[in-house]
């Protein structure tokens, strides 16, 4: 057990030393690390922090490898953050995220609050599955738009002067989740339009979604409409176009042949 949990660890930390020392090595690391920032291949990287561990912990000692897969996931993140801090211990004195908002709300709320919000990443990791393995078929099967993921699907805050340690792998823990999500909402855009372009009976929820989905102001039918409108609204949006989009979609500002 515990000769499992410190080769995972020190796989974990290698891995982090790998992507510090990936940007030195040349134009072609500065490259390869900065792909790496993008998805397919940020999926990748991170799948190695965040999702290998667990899965070696389990196959080598079923549920107790779980827990000592998290563990090693936990400690490397702790040594990593002390690290950082350390090696830019020139930072320390300047602004903070987590110092003001703990002078703020208090210090101990802040902490046990951020640390809740770690509860939602496997959530993300089952959004950012659909949106590699669910949605790809829908785009041949009837036509929805193609979305190039990298450009949602993606980090970049570790290039903010002064953001380190702590603060740091919380924005670009934002960072990814931000753009995962984002990106499945705009799926979900042209999932509803297309199958279901009815606006709600409640015209609270219509006010709450229509952020997220603007088709519901802006060309959904009347939930006292009727099926021969939502019939007549479809042919009109989708017959003779390139994609299936959700009505307010770009490519519905170009012509197509």
């Amino acid at each position: 057990m515990l000769a499992l949990y410190i080769t995972l660890t020190t796989s974990l930390l290698v891995g982090a030393v790998f992507l510090h020392l990936l940007p030195r090595l040349g134009k072609r690391g500065q490259e390869w690390s900065e792909n790496l920032c993008y998805a397919p291949a940020i999926d990748l990287f991170l799948s190695y922090f965040m999702l290998l561990p667990l899965l070696v912990g389990f196959l080598v000692q079923k549920g107790m490898g779980l827990g000592i897969g998290l563990a090693s996931e936990l400690s490397a993140l702790w040594l990593w953050i002390l690290f950082h801090e350390l090696i830019h211990r020139e930072h320390w004195q300047e602004a903070k995220i987590h110092r003001t908002n703990s002078r703020i709300i208090g210090g101990w709320r802040n902490h046990l609050a951020v640390w809740i919000t770690a509860l939602a990443i496997p959530v993300f990791w089952v959004v950012r599955f659909a949106e590699i393995l669910v949605y790809p078929p829908l785009t041949q099967l009837v036509k929805l738009p193609k979305y190039n993921a990298k450009d949602w699907v993606n980090v970049s805050r570790h290039k903010f002067s002064g953001l380190i340690g702590y603060d740091l792998i919380w924005c670009l823990y934002c960072d990814w989740m931000t753009g995962v999500w984002s990106l499945g909402t705009e799926m979900l855009r042209n999932v509803e339009s297309f199958w279901c372009p009815i606006r709600f009976y409640s015209d609270k929820k219509c006010a709450n979604c229509q952020i997220d989905f603007p088709d519901i102001e802006n060309g959904w039918i009347s939930s006292d409409g009727t099926m021969q409108d939502v019939e007549k609204l479809l042919t009109q949006k989708y017959a003779n176009v390139q994609n299936c989009s959700w009505f307010g979609h770009g490519d519905r500002d170009t012509p197509h042949d």
